[in-house]
């Protein structure tokens, strides 16, 4: 019986001998106490070195790993490995967690920093990504997440000299990261010329941006910014692990042993080499250092730490030692002295002082060492080793006495005889040796009866046995010295072991769990004097168990500490302490041992001890010294909560489901139903497995739950009010201190937690996203700002919330057993417990964790399971009730007493001011002093006190008591028969409320003329209710079993009930007396009914799968009707009362005639003809409608038809009631649902006069009441009901714009890839063909006297000196994305500003100068813009952009808030929605911001942008929607529209709410697609909705879709957009009234047919107006007048483009049909041609007076500049011409097209546009054509990487080297040749350089890529991936890229964002000859490793082009 509790000692941690210094760096540091805190396996522990002490920090559960110490150094965070590893941060003076971090990382926690001030903590992950995070700790919230790198992270800091900036560093990379926002985001270092590209180790930082890094070669590199600016060589001479900034400078050590000093500037100061020092030794590696004044801290790879004092620098002083790397396995304790023995896998033993906690002798060995013994006397010890010998040696000088081998393989336990004259040596290969030790150990036996591997051994105190434990847990004795085995019992019964180590045998049966491995217990020792056994296992823990320990599954006591495997554990000679040792950690655990009479003293000076699980814990096994659980209770913890589909899932369901619908769906469905019904009354009170859920309201209602619904009841009027936002049962429910909020939880697979007001019954937080499967408590803080709650997954997860916000602020485990109740405590916001089924805890908050107590009992009682807690009268003072009936008192975690409070459980209880209430089973109410100390007053619940003003009847005396509360001079109680009452102070009770008892409810009959209804149930009772305003229950009765089904007779006199053993009984409907009873079947009767009329018969169907027919008169059973298959589920009669009409389980629909049974088959057709008595069926043609999408899943278990055979309600399994329009033919019907009823809804009735519904569900027990709202009656007011499933496919519009646009898929730019099908091997890739000279093997004189090569390219300002263009700066940008975004132009500073976007720039354009500045941080084509209008954020912009992954790396789409005057970053918002973010908006106070993902959910977010935290999250709409946006005057409230649907949504706390739109207050009005907030839709109508009713349409606002609306927050006027064609009256643009009733037109004088508004925006008296055309105009209010501010192409790409030969004009050609003149100076587009064609190419004449346009359809045009007018056209190809140019003479007209070839044409010949030969042989087509200087020579190049040169005009290809290279060309702008080799990056696998121009003066060139780059070279650059400077700006595909004239400017033309840039080129003033070029990028911050690769690393961000 002992075994079976734990022991009463204890062990408490006395001191760890190690440091872990391998595989770990930075991990040692000093406190401000001048304390020294590093970590040894799972411990962190701070060493006083003055008063020679440890103190343990024991919060973590896994190795720890990383170590952070805070900047005010008291504070310690440190990082654990783990599948779900947390980080701890710690007070290193107390020990106690002071936060807890957790859910994030995976697999482990590798570095940590403290920013500055210490509020912020990073942390790096061990997972694939190595994530970076950032931490608000003490709130335990992560601000920002980051994918670190591919490759391991080994060090990171923060910038103390910066805010918000960090360093990085690990395996080959360095990276600086900022945070702005909730965006981390990265830059490379440049490693460059100066340093070799390699792993770095450690890293500080410094002002003035300087970084200093060790590196793995034991160089130091500097960094300067993100560029590596010198390396200091040499200073280690090999890597350097650890670097420390103290004030005096820093200090770095390596794996060279050496510790430098360097002062602030990094000048060395000194060096200290640990080798040389007397303590040192070869291979000492230092893996930490720690410098504070003249003292120096280093710990080493070899587990020691040692402590410098500077001016002594070769006199270290050793103050912490361990074994180092290698498994730690042997163990032994002196017999006699105080000292243990230890021996590792390092070859070393080791000798410990226990008293002085001191390394006294160490000596190494041959080999590694895997056992020790010290014999008797203390003289030899004896050492086993992994190569099969033993040696022994002298303890006093450690000389060797003997070394002997005679095994081969690893000896792994020996052991002295205790009369010394043996030693027997176990070896793996399974036998014993036995040497005798006075014989110089000769050997003198061997014991063979093993199988397995020896693992350990006993001696018996004569030495005259021996038993061995092996590898299989077989335990075998032998006699000694010989070695025969004992078979005999009888021998072996008296043997008296002199220790006790083995793991099997029956003294420690009670060690192993009942299921487990035999293996995993590592090592035992028997304690024989205080009867304690302890054990050692692989799972890091120490046990103590009471000895002997005989039964299996003995209770003890665990300690933690070790982090893997402990591999020995052994009690010291005089049993004071405990000595452990780890395998992996290699560590040595000291224990300190505290009997039993001591621990009271104890107790108290352990602070530590009390951390989470550190303690003792409950063993597995079942307590069976603890009373049998109370029935009720035992029925609750069965109670399992899980459903098979949750409501969460049905979205997924129904999705899944449209395919099959699609077909069915083809014919029109009918519409819902006219009808609605509102929930008027519940009977019903959910008691049977929640407590405490009862409560008054601040006014005196009642508030309490039943099935989904939370209901306040008005006693006085005995109305009920009614909070219908949850969607399945609710389990608990607490009252706000306030008494105006209620919090209530369900159950849910994502189960969320809903506070509300009582009141206004309108949510206002919602919480979820941490419980699984439900919410079983929940609880108030004092101030009411926070909440607690527990869930019912299997750990009983706990969760601290800041309710308003939404935010989780701690999370923990609760207990593997169910908990009850949770209460927070009213003194101290941050205490809480928790109690439940053996269990009471007490827990309090640490950062994002909570750290928890058990209770400690101690003598004074058992561990009970607790059903209620409260707290007293002060923050120590807890009471809590048990199952047995006692009251429990605490303080602080101590058990102070129990008294007797109730029979049975006490379920309730309630703190009063003075004094407490309590309720138990018993059914007794009893009034308590404030202590417990008497009980003032008892009220027993009894039938005889219900005071005449009851709503009911008690079923039985003494209900058992679930709830109890006080208020308003009555105790309210509820009870778990379901019953609501009051109980006055001086006595009488009332009942109130009342419902089923436990046990599912199905029978339910309406009285054929009253309006009253019958219920049975399977709790054994028959009731009938009164429906009338009363409420109340008139009459029940007791049956002798659960029934399911009732029925009134045609005269309401009779009442026939089917029962669930197969009988049936009619009882007088007035008094429920019988009057006649039958039982012919076995089975459940499932329906009765009465035929009409007279009621002459009565059917009964059974699950038999029979219905008997019985005439009512004679009580005779007349017929039987067979042939159903399974069992019946409904039945109707005819009315005529001659026909059966039957349901069965196996969906069959059955006829029969009456009385017979005979059945019937009747033709589908002919069953619509007959009319029905009663319709409760749910098969057949009229109700086929009724079956849901989701049939499989859900079945529809009850109908119900109106009198007037117009509306067929209906109860499903999912707990829904729906109303269809009868008959409901065609699958799908259209209906309204309702959500109250939890699970399944078993049974629905209409009463006689249809004025209602009744509904029974069945698992919760209630009995509804709705009130049915006529079509004619209804006033328009709002029903609750949701639309259906499917939204129809008929409805809306069509329109080209909305169906481009919804179809579009964006991709990022690193995914982009070609734009020309091109084919062949990129240039880069290409075997270089030899040079003619090099074929005949001609070596070159380096000088040649030959004449000097020609000039690459004619160059126009010959004489100057050159000067290369040293940048670009981005100066204009024609064009504004307007054909698939919308509401994106704003007027900014009073009109005088507009902002836009294109591309992924951002443009504020000045109105009145049109200059422009730009915002280019996005990495991406941004989407939509937004500008705060709150007066607090001026000038404030959001932009959102394309993106890819949502993983929070630099390519996940994000959303940046600018400034848009400095154009500073404010916010960057790194979202989760993949693929781009489509439409953002701000709230009315600014401070929040909106964003709709494009990922398939359409992810709805809301942020705080200011902090970068995101609020809260939802799936808006499963198809694509255009805009959301925040109500003008609302930070709640928005709506969002899209195809087919808009929703209105409310924030509540994290909780996005949503309503759809409701339209169906309208005659026939149709979802559309709606496309602008303040609202339009595709048809041009424009809706108006109040709340979320549609109230008005305004019909044909426009004549097409309304794209964008805008509500002037001024005056209230909206301004609509849209597409429309121009005509007299109407316009695409309209101004309106505030009601929308008037509005005023505006054309748009743009000379399109239609104009397509895309986004307006309203100033003082303007309107601006952004296009599909991409224009923006301004429009005056007062004369209409039209400014053009913005002109684009509206179609990409553009590919064509031409600069003037000698002015700052330039050309552009498109695919959108038009060529556009544009002047850079006016910086504005001066004219356009309409060529009806799209145009692909455009060239001036070299004189500039002709212009040749090149078309898609191969035509080509010229025109004269001057008129305007054509010249000339042609066409000779059938595709598309891709370049035209004109011959530098004028004479030549050159014109490639995708034919593959090149026509020529002679311009003197006139405008005939003959042609005069051609070029062959081109492989592919033709992308980019140059003429030579002297109009010979065209060089052409071509879609397979080929470049060709052929001769003009005669066509010629040209095939020699020497002669191509001596070619002076006129222009340069090919992508291919030689001479630019070096334009093409390594990583162009999947996009290619698409087009390049050399300048001018023949010294610069440009290209622009498929990633949407421009890149700048030097030219010639013949080498492959030549130095270049990128600019970003366009989207994805530059295709065309031009210098001006004189060089000023570049211009690029771009593919997807069809917009054309301005750059101007800044030329640098010194000349740089060839040779010098200085490195490109030591200014234009770019990070890629050597600008030649052209990669986009992630990271590049880069400087736009002016």
């Amino acid at each position: 019986m002992a075994a079976r509790s734990a022991p009463s000692c204890h062990l408490r941690l006395e001191w760890v001998y190690g440091y872990r210094g391998h595989q770990c760096r930075n991990n040692l540091y000093y406190t401000a106490a001048k304390e020294i805190v590093y970590f040894v396996a799972g411990v962190g522990v701070v060493y006083s070195p003055r008063e020679h002490r440890q103190k343990f920090y024991r919060g973590h559960s896994d190795d720890i790993i990383s170590l952070a110490l805070h900047p005010e150094r008291v504070l310690v965070a440190t990082g654990q490995v783990g599948k779900e590893p947390y980080i701890c941060v710690w007070d290193s003076y107390t020990v106690q967690t002071v936060s807890v971090l957790k859910d994030v990382h995976t697999h482990g926690i590798a570095c940590l920093a403290f920013d500055l001030d210490g509020q912020r903590l990073v942390s790096v992950g061990l997972d694939s990504k190595n994530a970076v995070c950032v931490w608000d700790w003490k709130r335990g919230r992560m601000l920002s997440m980051a994918p670190g790198h591919t490759d391991r992270i080994f060090d990171i800091s923060w910038d103390l000299y910066q805010p918000n900036k960090l360093v990085s560093c690990g395996v080959k990379h360095i990276k600086f990261w900022s945070l702005c926002g909730n965006a981390l985001t990265p830059k490379r270092g440049v490693f460059g010329k100066t340093g070799d590209l390699q792993t770095i180790l450690c890293l500080a930082c410094a002002r003035d941006e300087l970084t200093y890094s060790g590196a793995l070669n034991g160089d130091i590199y500097v960094w300067k910014g993100i560029n590596l600016i010198r390396t200091i060589q040499g200073a280690h001479t090999a890597g350097i692990f650890s670097m420390n900034a103290c004030e005096e400078g820093f200090a770095t050590g390596g794996r060279d042993g050496c510790i430098r000093l360097w002062d602030l500037a990094f000048k060395p100061i000194t060096v200290i080499d640990l080798r040389e020092t007397d303590q040192g030794y070869k291979g000492l590696s230092v893996r930490s250092v720690c410098w504070r004044g003249d003292h120096i801290l280093v710990g080493t790879q070899d587990s020691e730490i040692f402590e410098i004092v500077v001016h002594e620098r070769n006199k270290p002083f050793l103050i912490m030692q361990g074994h180092c790397e290698g498994e730690l396995w042997a163990l032994a304790v002196h017999p006699t002295k105080p000292l243990a023995v230890t021996g590792s896998d390092d070859r070393s033993v080791r000798i410990w002082s226990l008293v002085d906690h001191a390394l006294i002798a160490r000596c190494n060995m041959e080999e590694p060492i895997r056992c020790a013994a010290v014999n008797v006397d203390g003289i030899h010890l004896a050492l086993g080793m992994k190569d099969g010998s033993f040696t022994v040696l002298r303890v006093r000088d450690m000389t060797e006495v003997v070394h002997i081998k005679d095994r081969k393989e690893a000896i792994h336990e020996l052991k002295y005889s205790p009369d010394g004259t043996y030693l027997a040596v176990g070896c793996n290969d399974s036998s014993v040796d036995i040497y005798g030790v006075a014989q110089r150990y000769k050997k003198v036996g061997e014991c063979v009866g093993s199988l397995s591997f020896i693992t350990h051994m006993d001696w018996s105190s004569d030495s005259r046995y021996l038993q061995t434990n092996d590898g299989s847990g077989k335990r075998l004795l032998y006699r000694m010295p010989g070695g025969k085995e004992v078979t005999s019992k009888e021998e072996t019964k008296g043997v008296h072991w002199a220790s006790w180590t083995c793991v099997s045998g029956l003294e420690v049966n009670g060690i192993w769990p009942k299921y487990s491995d035999v293996n995993d217990i590592n090592s035992v020792d028997g304690n024989y004097v205080g009867q304690v056994l302890v054990t050692a296992d692989d799972y890091g823990v120490v046990k103590l168990f009471r000895y002997p320990c005989l039964r299996k599954g003995a209770k003890f006591r665990k300690y933690i500490g070790h982090s893997a495997h402990v591999t020995n554990v052994r009690w010291s000679h005089d049993y004071q302490w405990v000595i452990s040792i780890g395998g992996a950690d290699h560590s040595v655990f000291q224990w300190k041992f505290i009997p039993e009479r001591k621990l009271k003293d104890a107790l108290h000076i352990a602070p530590q001890e009390s951390l989470a699980e550190s303690n003792s814990d409950e063993s597995d096994s079942d307590l069976s010294d603890v009373p049998e659980l109370d029935s009720e209770i035992e029925q609750e913890t069965q109670l399992t909560y899980h459903r098979q589909v949750y409501k969460e899932d049905l979205p997924q369901l129904k999705e899944q489901c449209k395919e099959k619908q699609k077909s069915a769906t083809s014919k029109r469905r009918e519409r819902a139903p006219g009808n609605s019904i509102r929930l008027h009354f519940i009977h019903g009170y959910r008691g049977y497995d929640c407590r405490s859920n009862l409560f008054y309201t601040q006014i005196g209602e009642i508030v309490y739950h039943v099935a989904a619904v939370g209901v306040i009841y008005n006693r006085q009027q005995n109305t009920q009010r009614f909070y219908l936002g949850h969607d399945d049962d609710i389990l608990c429910l607490a009252i706000h201190p306030l008494k105006d909020y209620v919090a209530t939880g369900q159950v849910g697979r994502d189960p969320s937690i809903h506070i509300w007001d009582t009141e206004t019954i309108k949510p206002l937080s919602i919480l979820k996203g941490y419980h699984q499967y439900g919410v079983c408590a929940v609880d108030f803080s004092a101030d009411g700002k926070r909440l607690a709650s527990v869930g019912i997954d299997d750990s009983h997860t706990i969760v601290l919330w800041d309710w308003k916000k939404g935010e989780k602020l701690s999370v923990t485990r609760g207990s593997k057993d169910k908990i009850f109740v949770v209460k927070m405590n009213p003194y101290v916001p941050d205490k809480l417990i928790t109690a439940g089924i053996k269990h009471m805890k007490f827990w309090r908050r640490a950062g994002g964790g909570l750290i928890g107590r058990k209770g400690y009992i101690g003598t004074l009682g058992k561990n009970d399971t607790m059903m209620c807690a409260v707290y007293g009268w002060t923050e120590e003072m807890a009471f809590s009730g048990t199952s047995t009936g006692d009251v429990c008192i605490w303080r602080d975690v101590f058990l102070v007493k129990t008294v007797k409070a109730h029979d049975g459980p006490v379920f309730s209880m309630h703190a009063l001011e003075k004094g407490f209430v309590t309720g138990g089973k018993d059914g007794v109410v009893a009034l308590w002093d404030d202590s417990f100390e008497r009980c003032l007053k008892t009220y027993a619940i009894k039938r005889a006190d219900l005071a005449p003003g009851s709503k009911g009847l008690l079923l039985e005396d003494n209900p058992s008591i679930r709830a109890i509360s006080l208020g308003h001079g009555h105790i309210l109680v509820g009870t778990k028969n379901g019953e609501i009452l009051e109980v006055d102070k001086s006595g009488p009770i009332t009942l109130l409320v009342q419902g089923h008892m436990e046990g599912e409810v199905w029978g339910l009959a309406t009285h054929p003329y009253l309006p009253i209804c019958a219920t049975v149930s399977d709790d054994r009772t028959l009731r009938i209710w009164d429906l009338s305003p009363s409420h109340c229950m008139l009459a029940v009765r007791k049956l002798k079993k659960g029934g399911r089904c009732c029925c009134f007779s045609p005269d309401g006199k009779a009442l026939a009930v089917g029962l669930n053993d197969g009988s049936f009984l009619m009882a007088n409907a007035d008094t429920l007396e019988d009057l006649v009873s039958f039982h012919h079947r076995k089975d459940i009767i499932s329906d009765i009914q009465f035929s009409p009329g007279s009621g002459k018969y009565l059917a009964v169907a059974s699950h038999d799968s029979f219905i008997d027919i019985y005439n009512v008169m004679s009580s005779k059973r007349v017929g039987i009707c067979k042939g159903a298959t399974s069992y019946i589920t409904h039945i109707d009669w005819d009315a005529r009362g001659k026909l059966l009409q039957v349901n069965t389980g196996a969906k069959e629909q059955l006829f029969f005639e009456a009385p017979r049974g005979k059945k019937q088959t009747i033709p589908s057709v002919e069953v619509e003809k007959i009319s029905w008595a009663s319709w409760t069926s749910v098969l057949g043609l009229c109700c086929e409608g009724i079956w849901p999408i989701i049939g499989e899943v859900t079945d529809v278990t009850a109908s119900c038809l109106t009198s007037d055979k117009m509306v067929l309600a209906t109860g499903d399994d999912l707990g829904f009631v729906k109303l269809f329009r009868y008959p409901a033919k065609g699958k799908f019907g259209k209906f309204k649902k309702y959500v109250a009823h939890s699970t399944h809804v078993t049974n629905v009735r209409w009463t006689y006069d249809d004025s209602m519904l009744v509904t029974l569900g069945g698992a919760d027990m209630s009995l509804m009441v709705w009130t049915n709202e006529m079509e004619s009656c209804r006033e328009k007011k709002s029903c609750d009901s949701e639309e259906s499933d499917i939204d129809s496919e008929e409805d809306g519009g069509y329109d080209s714009d909305v169906t481009r646009e919804n179809e579009i898929s964006y991709t990022i730019r690193a995914l982009s890839t070609n734009i020309r099908p091109m084919l062949g091997v990129k240039p880069h890739l290409q075997q270089k063909e030899p040079s003619v000279d090099e074929r005949q093997g001609v070596v070159r004189p380096p000088v040649s006297r030959a004449p000097p090569q020609p000039e690459k390219l004619q160059s126009n300002n010959v004489g100057k000196k050159k000067r290369p263009i040293e940048d670009l700066v981005l100066e204009l940008a024609f064009g504004y994305r307007g054909r698939d975004c919308r509401n994106n132009v704003h007027y900014l500073n009073d009109g005088d500003d507009i902002i836009y976007h294109t591309a992924s720039v951002g443009i504020l354009h000045n109105v009145a100068t049109g200059t422009q500045s730009f915002y280019q941080e996005h990495n991406d084509d941004i989407l939509c813009l937004t500008v705060n209008q709150h007066p607090k954020f001026i000038n404030i912009v959001a932009t959102g952009q394309v993106g890819d992954s949502p993983d929070m790396s630099a390519t996940a789409p994000s959303v940046h808030i600018w400034d848009a005057v400095n154009k500073q970053t404010l916010s960057i918002l790194r979202c989760s929605h993949s693929k781009g973010v489509c439409s953002v908006s701000f709230s009315a106070t600014g401070k929040l911001l909106l964003s709709v993902g494009l990922d398939p959910e359409h992810t709805i977010t809301i942020w705080r942008w200011q902090e970068g935290a995101r609020i809260a999250s939802r799936a808006g709409h499963n198809q694509r929607i255009f805009v959301a946006e925040f109500r003008p005057d609302s930070d709640t409230q928005f709506v969002s529209v899209g195809i087919k649907h808009v929703k209105f949504w409310t924030l509540a706390g994290r909780a996005l709410l949503s309503k759809k739109g409701l339209l169906s207050t309208l005659e026939d009005a149709r979802m559309q697609t709606m496309l602008a907030v303040a609202f339009g839709t595709i048809s041009g109508d424009v809706c108006v909705w109040k709340d979320h009713m549609l109230c008005r349409v305004v019909a044909r606002a426009h004549n097409g879709p309304v794209f964008a609306m805008y509500t002037t927050l001024r005056d209230g006027l909206i301004v609509t957009g849209g597409k429309e064609r121009p005509s007299k009256e109407g316009g695409a643009v309209k101004l309106w009234d505030q009601e929308l009733r008037r509005c005023r037109a505006f054309r748009l004088e743009t000379g399109q047919v239609t104009d397509c508004v895309r986004s307006v925006c309203r100033g003082k008296g303007k309107i601006l107006v952004g296009t599909r055309n991409a224009e923006i105009i301004e429009v005056g209010e007062k004369n209409a007048a039209c400014n053009v501010l913005v002109n684009g192409h509206v179609d990409g790409p553009i590919w064509g483009l031409a600069t003037h030969p000698s002015r700052d004009f330039f050309l552009s050609a498109a695919e959108d049909g038009t060529v556009r003149l544009w002047d850079i100076a006016d910086k504005k587009m001066l004219n356009k041609v309409n060529l009806g064609h799209a145009a692909r190419t455009v060239c001036y004449s070299p004189e500039g007076d002709m212009v040749a346009i090149g078309m898609k359809n191969g035509e080509f045009i010229i025109l004269l500049v001057s008129s305007l007018k054509i010249w000339g056209k042609k066409r000779d190809r059938r595709c598309a011409i891709h370049d035209i140019r004109f011959s530098p003479d004028s004479r030549y007209l050159a014109v490639g097209s995708s034919e593959n070839s090149v026509d020529f044409y002679d311009l003197t010949l006139g405008p005939t546009l003959n042609r005069i030969s051609y070029c062959k042989d081109i492989p592919s087509f033709v992308i980019q054509m140059d003429f030579s200087a002297d109009s010979r020579h065209l060089q052409v190049s071509s879609g397979c990487y080929k470049r060709h040169v052929y001769e003009v005009p005669s066509g010629k290809h040209l095939v020699d080297h020497a002669a191509i290279d001596r070619i002076t060309w006129a222009t340069w702008t090919s992508i291919l040749g030689d001479e630019v080799m070096g334009i093409w990056s390594r990583h162009a696998e999947k996009a290619d350089v698409t087009c390049a121009c050399v300048s001018h003066s023949g010294i610069s060139l440009v290209t622009g890529d498929d990633f949407g780059m421009v890149k700048l070279y030097d030219f010639p650059c013949p080498e492959k991936f030549a130095k270049h400077k990128r600019f970003l700006g366009h989207s994805p595909h530059v295709t065309n890229i031009r210098f001006t004239s004189g060089d000023r400017h570049i211009v690029s033309a771009g593919g997807d964002d069809c917009r054309s840039v301005v750059s101007q080129c800044r030329k640098s003033t010194a000349t740089l000859c060839k040779d010098s070029v200085t490195p490109l990028y030591s200014f234009s911050n770019q990070h890629s490793q050597h600008s030649s690769d052209g990669t986009i690393t992630s990271d590049s961000k880069v400087i736009h082009l002016i």
